[in-house]
């Protein structure tokens, strides 16, 4: 029998720059823009998921701005 070598895991894309204030009106991260539950649940989106919340982040973080 042949051990199989799992290797290091893969990396996953984040937007994450490690600056996680949340907004208590959005409950969105003033850092990336992601939800409270996009975070819990990052590690266990496929990858077009985390693309399409990547993608929509933009607008989000333009939108927190406009309210300060």
């Amino acid at each position: 029998m042949t051990a199989v070598s799992a290797g290091p895991p893969r990396s996953i894309a984040t937007p994450c720059v490690k600056v996680c204030i949340v907004d208590g009106a959005t409950s969105q991260c003033l850092g990336c823009g992601r939800t409270l539950p996009e975070i819990a649940a990052w590690t266990r989106y496929t990858d077009a998921e985390r693309a399409a919340i990547i993608a929509a982040l933009p607008g989000r973080l333009a939108k927190l701005d406009s309210i300060d």
